[in-house]
């Protein structure tokens, strides 16, 4: 079986906002086309559970 690839963005709080809006506005164009959202809805969750990693800043690691 095939190694599971991963991607990693890192994202400001607006880019993130702006994702999460993006595919929620997917999400419900999809329900008015009575289509399935099963992939949307586990990105969205993804998305709006993934971690926030807070950088040091230079003066921080000193």
């Amino acid at each position: 079986m095939p190694k599971e690839e991963k991607r990693v963005l890192t994202l400001n709080r607006y880019e993130h906002g702006v994702v999460v809006n993006a595919l929620n506005e997917m999400r419900n164009d999809l329900i008015c086309e009575d289509r399935a959202t099963d992939i949307v809805d586990e990105v969205l969750l993804k998305t709006i559970d993934a971690p926030v990693k807070k950088h040091r800043s230079r003066d921080e690691t000193r």
